[in-house]
C-alpha cells in the first residue's frame, strides 16, 4: 500500500473534521488519514494478499469478541479521532464496551473520538517500516493499552504495549491478547 501526505497548507493550515468526513465521503473508494498536525495522508488500497490476511485477523479477533462480548471490533476501513487530533484507521482495533457504551450515539456515527483498546497494523509489501513504527508509537502515546505491528515479509510481530515496552517476536505461531483481550489466541499460520 502506498502512502501519500499531501501538504495542502495552499489551501487552508489543516483540514476540519468536518472538511476531513465530507472528503472521505465524496471519495469513497480512497483510503484517508490526517496526522496530529492536520495533513492529509492518502493511503492506495492493499493488495490482494494483504487484504487477505487483514480478513483472517479480523474474522480470529471478531469471533473471539462474539464469545467473550468484551468489546466491539472494526475493521481497516474505520476511523478514529485519536487523543492527538489525528484520525487513523488501524487495520483491526478494538474497544473496550464499557468505554464505547460512554461515547454518544452522534460520536459513534463519525469518526469517534476515542483511542482503541487495541489495534493490528498489518505491514504491506509498499508500506515504511519506520512510518508503520512511527504510528504504533503515536497508538501507543495517545493511549492504546496494546498494539501488533505483523510483518509477513520477515513473519515478526513488534508487540508495543502500554507502558512504553516493545517487543520483537520472530516467527510466532500465535499471539496472546494479554491481559487487555482475556483468552484471546490468534492463528498466525496463514500469514507467516
Amino acid at each position: 500500500m502506498m502512502t501519500y501526505i499531501i501538504n495542502i497548507s495552499a489551501f487552508t493550515g489543516t483540514i476540519s473534521d468536518r472538511s476531513f468526513e465530507r472528503l472521505c465521503r465524496e471519495n469513497p473508494e480512497l483510503r484517508f488519514e490526517t496526522d496530529s498536525l492536520g495533513k492529509l495522508i492518502v493511503m492506495s488500497p492493499t493488495g490482494s494478499e494483504s487484504g487477505k490476511f487483514n480478513g483472517d485477523l479480523f474474522g480470529q479477533i471478531w469471533y473471539w469478541n462474539r464469545h467473550s462480548k468484551l468489546g466491539v471490533v472494526f475493521d481497516s476501513s474505520t476511523g478514529f479521532k485519536l487523543y492527538n487530533g489525528a484520525i487513523r484507521s488501524p487495520d483491526v482495533s478494538w474497544i473496550a464496551i464499557a468505554r464505547w457504551n460512554n461515547l454518544s450515539d452522534k460520536q459513534k456515527r463519525g469518526f469517534a473520538p476515542i483511542d482503541p483498546d487495541f489495534v493490528i497494523e498489518l505491514l504491506s509489501p509498499n508500506d515504511d517500516l519506520s512510518t508503520t513504527r512511527e504510528k504504533m508509537n503515536e497508538y501507543i502515546n495517545c493511549g492504546v493499552r496494546l498494539g501488533w505491528l505483523i510483518n509477513p515479509d520477515v513473519k515478526e510481530v513488534e508487540i508495543y504495549r502500554h507502558d512504553g515496552e516493545r517487543e520483537i517476536i520472530n516467527h510466532p505461531g500465535s499471539l496472546s491478547g494479554e491481559m487487555v483481550l482475556p483468552e484471546l489466541m490468534v492463528d498466525l499460520a496463514d500469514i507467516f
